[in-house]
């Protein structure tokens, strides 16, 4: 099985939690559409969250072709790109042992532009995928002009990192006498009811993609 560890990589904080492997890693990719991406132009750092697609080892990203985080990162300039899916709080007996029970990826990579005009729209279709389930084939698809507005970039995941907790509180042995409730509050992302559109057609249903989304969940 596929390692993406390097030693910009290792986890170095509870390096017990730390995960290197592709299937770990892909699964938490795959649970999730929101990224942030970090990168530093003129030594200054940013940091922007947008939606992801992932097709095997290559992750795209997509916004305006005017959007500055991409025409400087299709230059090949580093990015840290990283996903959280917060699953509980941990609550202890102490505040200093409280935490999080989560699951996170950090990705090193550099981006390059997608420019065949199928491979452009499988990328756009993989992120539309990544974000609602069977929406593609629902909407229309982006025409040639708005292909043209588009920026798609790729980036090859050679460099990657997961870190997970879970399970209950860690307290101090002396701890465990206080009367105070200690455990794990657990975190679910749900999606509401669904609310039509004021200008939607009369006698259009709400779409299988979002019913589909609703019975599942996030993950």
């Amino acid at each position: 099985m596929k390692s993406f560890k390097t030693p910009k990589t290792k986890v170095q904080r509870l390096p017990s939690r730390g995960h290197y492997d592709e299937e770990t890693i892909f699964r938490i990719l795959d649970a999730g559409f929101l990224c942030h991406v970090a990168f530093e132009i003129d030594h200054q750092p940013y940091i922007i969250p947008t939606a992801y697609g992932r097709n095997q080892n290559t992750l795209f990203l997509h916004g305006s072709a005017k959007n500055r985080m991409l025409k400087h990162l299709k230059n090949g300039a580093p990015a840290a790109i990283s996903i959280t899916h917060l699953d509980g709080l941990v609550l202890a007996r102490s505040t200093f042992n409280s935490s999080m029970n989560y699951r996170s990826v950090v990705i090193l990579a550099t981006g390059k532009e997608v420019t065949q005009k199928d491979e452009k729209i499988e990328a756009l279709r993989l992120i539309t995928e990544q974000i609602i389930p069977q929406r593609w084939e629902e909407a229309r698809i982006p025409d040639d002009d708005e292909l043209k507005a588009t920026m798609v970039l790729s980036f090859q995941i050679d460099e990657a990192s997961a870190k997970i907790r879970t399970g209950p509180p860690g307290d101090k042995a002396s701890d465990y006498a206080l009367d105070i409730w200690a455990g794990v509050l657990p975190l679910n992302i749900q999606y509401a009811e669904p609310v039509n559109d004021p200008k939607l057609r009369a006698g259009i249903a709400v779409p299988k993609s979002v019913l589909q989304a609703i019975q599942n969940g996030i993950t």
